[in-house]
């Protein structure tokens, strides 16, 4: 293969995801990049086309760039690695790959990571480089970066990105008096996020620790790790190698942390091996659940039955009830984001039917049949956690938090428990929204249920229906959804690192960006479309927003 791929996109959620398929192998691969990306500049780094372009030819290979990067929607800056989750599933979906090979670089690992133990029978094998378990020191992980150090990183972006190499020929120490090389790594870069994004994905990141989730993983696992790689220390490899069961840890020469320069030959020969070699399970019994579980107070015996409500509201968040009586449920998720803010959803609707709810939230591996979700052990740690509950309070455990970074919730220590079996000690923590949304009890019975599994999703569906409406700004927005100006302001800032302006004129760019790949329409006819009542400030801000103005786009 000589030129680049085509790059193609398809919707995670109302996220439009860009990926591309090139190669000829059986195994499909799908590479997962630390960080930000641009899959488009990959192709320009003759290093990387040329690593790629190897394992094309045993693999059918898998870019694409997360949300909020590269030539995805850049609508949100914030994302959590469960959404990151589903950005896979929906790239691996949308070219029928039921099962494929993870390889996952740096922080990609993370996501790779946790994507194996959640999902291990759509896995055949997982492959990292340069991978961390966590990105803050502490003393049981001494190699990550201290605050200060991570501050370095952030004045960095705040500083740099926009100009000069922003220090990074310690990704690349091989490479650091290559100029052309450099130049390029800074424009991958510069072109993979904007400097906010940069800034709130590596902020994110620094809270992100997957040490709990290690022993979950059962799919056959290689890691590699350069022994003087400044940025990611051979310890931290040795570290995640020890507690993945059966995974092979390879050190290799060298202190460049980006795979594709060096000595790319061991690296590459590794992985082939690895994914030709390789005997994975046909059929996994176990994986990650988030388990929610909740005690039920009803004020009245005459009230309304709650559990169709519930069961619904479950199922809005792609969960499922493994337990249910009239005190207590149980239910399972594929992640802690959803199973938090659907606790919040139901917390808010039950106490408008004079109900309260004490829940409990941890992330645990069981088994895949449902029957034996619910055994002795789980059922005492259930209890030990929502002991201490209050009335609409959500207790989570620290794996769980752990894993929410982005999620938009505030998390405050509440307690500390004696896990039942292990005895050993489990900090919990009260999560909240980050703000709560005002319903005026007008809108109580319209919006019982969300109508969609995110308070980002109900706003996009909102902005989406009234985008060629170029009168369409944030009090009609507000009206929609039922939430407050001074809210929404709030709310989207945390989840989104925008305000409602922001968003609806992204969301309004990212549709003309959609439209223009169509080549149906001219110019002045998108702009129309998305809203845009003068052509020529449309071109301009669209050209703000992307580096390229729509008519640079079409040809």
């Amino acid at each position: 293969m000589s030129q680049k791929p085509v790059t193609r996109y398809t919707k995670s959620g109302r996220i439009n995801i860009a990926y591309q398929v090139f190669g000829t192998g059986s195994v499909d691969l799908v590479y997962i990049p630390g960080w930000v990306s641009n899959i488009d500049w990959m192709w320009s780094c003759p290093e990387l086309v040329n690593f790629l372009q190897e394992l094309g030819k045993i693999c059918r290979v898998v870019l694409f760039d997360k949300r909020g990067t590269g030539l995805s929607d850049r609508v949100v800056e914030l994302s959590t690695l469960e959404e990151r989750m589903d950005d896979i599933r929906a790239v691996m979906d949308a070219i029928g790959s039921e099962k494929a090979v993870l390889f996952g670089h740096s922080e990609g690992g993370c996501v790779s990571a946790l994507f194996a133990a959640t999902y291990p029978n759509r896995v055949i094998s997982l492959i990292t480089f340069g991978i961390f378990a966590k990105r803050r020191y502490a003393p049981e992980y001494p190699w990550a970066p201290t605050d200060e150090e991570r501050q370095a990183v952030y004045d960095m972006i705040e500083n740099g990105w926009g100009s000069g190499r922003m220090n990074l020929e310690s990704l690349a120490p091989s490479k650091a008096n290559d100029d052309v090389f450099m130049s390029w790594l800074a424009n991958y870069f510069r072109s993979g996020a904007s400097p906010s994004a940069a800034m709130v994905l590596t902020k994110m990141n620094t809270e992100v620790d997957i040490i709990n989730i290690l022993g979950s993983i059962r799919v056959p696992t290689l890691i590699m790790q350069r022994k003087h790689d400044v940025d990611v220390h051979i310890e931290e490899g040795r570290f995640i190698a020890e507690r993945i069961r059966g995974s092979k840890f390879v050190e290799l020469e060298g202190n460049d942390h980006l795979f594709w320069v060096g000595d790319t030959s061991r690296v590459l020969n590794e992985m082939k091996a690895f994914i030709t070699n390789v005997q994975p399970a046909k059929i996994y019994g176990e994986r990650l659940y988030t388990l929610l579980a909740a005690n039920v107070v009803q004020s009245s015996k005459t009230g309304p039955n709650p559990q169709e409500i519930i069961r619904n509201l479950v199922i809005q968040y792609r969960g499922q009830i493994v337990q249910y009586n009239q005190k207590t449920f149980t239910a399972i998720f594929e992640g802690p984001s959803k199973a938090v803010h659907c606790g919040i959803d139901l917390i808010s609707t039950m106490s408008r039917l004079n109900i309260q709810l004490s829940v409990g939230v941890h992330i645990k591996e069981s088994l895949t049949n449902e029957t034996h979700f619910i055994n002795d052990q789980t059922k005492l740690l259930i209890e030990s956690i929502l002991k201490p509950a209050g009335p609409n309070q959500i207790l989570i455990t620290q794996p769980v938090k752990f894993l929410l970074s982005g999620a938009g919730l505030n998390l405050k220590e509440h307690k500390t428990i004696i896990e039942p079996i292990t005895g050993e000690s489990l900090p919990l923590f009260l999560a909240t929204d980050h703000l709560e949304v005002e319903v005026s009890p007008l809108d109580n019975e319209r919006r019982a249920l969300p109508q969609n599994d995110s308070f980002l999703e109900n706003v996009l569906q909102v902005i989406e229906k009234n985008l060629s409406d170029e009168f369409f700004g944030v009090e009609k927005l507000c009206k929609e959804i039922g939430v407050s100006e001074r809210q929404v302001q709030r709310k989207l800032k945390a989840i989104t690192n925008k305000s409602p302006n922001q968003l609806i004129s992204s969301v309004r760019l990212h549709r003309a960006k959609e439209l223009l790949f169509n080549n149906t329409l001219n110019v002045s006819e998108i702009a129309f479309q998305a809203g845009f009542s003068n052509p020529s400030y449309f071109s301009k801000v669209f050209k703000k927003e992307f580096g390229s103005s729509p008519s640079e786009l079409i040809r």
